[in-house]
């Protein structure tokens, strides 16, 4: 019998090594083609990456098929591109965020009962919905009933794209809380909205901030949707109601013009370094307020 411990104990250590081994094996091996994507789009993408890039919009064909002739680096950069997505990112996240915070304060509040159930699906089903085919959505409510593309019909559907994240990340940070919070504020003569708006959310504005931080950086390259609702344009354009071209929609213009087709990787290299701020300063607010 004492003979046997120390063998079941050498075996199950052995074993822990392996897996542990196994484990970190096949982590790096998931991270060499990110390496490579990051590589690939830094050491191509720098090259275009100036002051040039943020201060002009894109240029012709023409004028790019004339540098690449003369062998000068291509004139132009994606203003454009820049303000248009601030622009359409800006109103989705106006649009989604209260929806979201109300619809993720009521599933919270009403666990088990049908409506929430439906909802809470629904929720789960838009999720995971292509979005392409949210795209189509927002251009048969919002395009055809407007009578043209516009920066409003892309910030709806991104808005949609954006509201599944917000809603469950609310859910999820309002059922962590501890119901004394609650049942404190009400037992002290608080109504209901100022226990929500004065003490729950607050308490709760780690989890909820992350979930809208990384649903923006879900939505920032999201190509196909824009494609059919903001349209683009070659100016900068601030009007809701025209269309808008966003930096995702530019990688999509160079990748089809020969001519244009070295500013994908500057392009991708910005678009790159914002969504990696964007989940950089949500990892900081989720470690720093915990609930």
């Amino acid at each position: 019998m004492n003979q046997d411990k120390p063998i079941s104990f050498t075996s199950r250590k052995a074993k822990d090594k392996t897996a542990y081994i196994l484990v970190w094996i096949f982590s790096f091996l998931a991270m060499v083609p990110l390496f490579f994507i990051l590589w690939d789009v830094v050491s191509k993408g720098y090259k275009n990456f100036n002051l040039r890039l943020f201060t002009e919009v894109t240029p012709s064909s023409v004028d790019a098929l004339m540098a690449r002739v003369n062998g000068d680096p291509i004139p132009g950069g994606i203003l454009n591109g820049i303000t248009g997505s601030l622009l359409i990112v800006g109103l989705a996240i106006l649009l989604s965020i209260p929806l979201g915070l109300f619809i993720g304060i009521y599933l919270s509040d009403h666990k088990g009962k049908k409506f929430a159930s439906t909802i809470s699906y629904l929720t789960d089903l838009l999720q995971g919905m292509p979005s392409i085919v949210i795209g189509i959505i927002a251009y048969a409510w919002v395009v055809k009933p407007l009578g043209g593309y516009s920066a409003l019909a892309g910030s709806v559907a991104l808005a949609i794209m954006m509201l599944p994240m917000i809603v469950r990340s609310t859910e999820e940070t309002m059922n962590m809380l501890p119901v004394a919070y609650k049942e404190a504020g009400l037992s002290l003569g608080s109504s209901y909205t100022n226990v929500v708006f004065k003490i729950l959310l607050p308490s709760g504005f780690g989890g909820i901030f992350t979930g809208i931080l990384l649903a923006i950086s879900r939505v920032m390259g999201e190509t196909a949707p824009l494609m059919l609702t903001a349209l683009g344009a070659s100016v900068v354009n601030w009007k809701v109601m025209e269309p808008t071209s966003a930096i995702p929609l530019l990688i999509w213009d160079f990748y089809n013009d020969p001519n244009l087709v070295d500013l994908i990787w500057s392009t991708s290299l910005l678009l790159l370094i914002v969504i990696f701020l964007l989940n950089w300063i949500a990892k900081i607010v989720a470690r720093k307020w915990k609930v």
